[in-house]
């Protein structure tokens, strides 16, 4: 099976992506979505998609900052991970929350901007995730890259989706949107290439030190 082929840190990311939904059921299960359960799920699958969206943009940064290149194999997970939490939040509103009534849906379309923000980044990341194969990629060739750039557009919508969205407490909106402004920041070519020429890689953490204790304390067999 395809399954067994993934590394430990490629299992480890699928594991870590479906956490937040094993713990979603379980609250509606147990009934400890607070008094508005509904509310709960949606800001929950919300928050879900701006981390999991921040993890996918954040890939290419990480491999540039430390060269751990293996971070490159879990972007496609990470980014199809974040399109199924935006599905579910998405799902909620229409689904659950309105009940599929298009007259109360265009009834607030107007007065509250954020969910013409949100469904504009639901919009955008669709043909992302269709074209996340490696097919897509052949047929694509560069047009495929220039595609996936809409991912920091997607990323921009849901930070405002999500600031638009809150009464009161901006703090964790805003602290995404620093998050953001920082990978973008990191994707400039002269910042990209001082970080590419100056970057720690973690593969070679202590193994440097560690050759020299033992060849400077170890003696030769041959010698007395």
């Amino acid at each position: 099976m395809k399954f067994l082929h993934f590394s430990r840190f490629q299992l480890f990311i699928h594991a870590v992506s479906l956490i937040p939904l094993a713990v979603l059921v379980f609250d509606w299960l147990n009934g400890d979505l607070t008094a508005n359960p509904i509310q709960a799920v949606e800001q929950r699958t919300g928050q879900y998609a701006i981390i999991w969206i921040m993890l996918s943009l954040a890939v290419t940064p990480i491999n540039t900052l430390t060269g751990f290149r293996q971070v490159i194999k879990v972007r496609r997970a990470l980014g199809l991970y974040a399109f199924f939490y935006v599905c579910l939040h998405f799902l909620t509103f229409l689904v659950i929350d309105y009940q599929l009534n298009i007259g109360w849906i265009l009834a607030d379309y107007g007065q509250k901007r954020f969910i013409i923000v949100g469904f504009a980044a639901l919009l955008l990341i669709i043909p992302l995730a269709i074209t996340s194969t490696r097919l897509s990629m052949k047929r694509l060739g560069k047009n495929w890259q220039q595609l996936h750039r809409l991912a920091y557009l997607i990323g921009t919508l849901a930070v405002i989706h999500y600031i638009w969205s809150v009464k009161a407490d901006y703090r964790q909106p805003l602290l995404y949107g620093s998050i953001l402004a920082i990978l973008l920041v990191l994707r400039l070519p002269p910042v990209r290439r001082w970080v590419s020429n100056h970057r720690f890689n973690i593969a070679n953490i202590g193994i440097p030190q560690a050759r020299k204790k033992i060849t400077g304390t170890r003696p030769h067999p041959g010698l007395k």
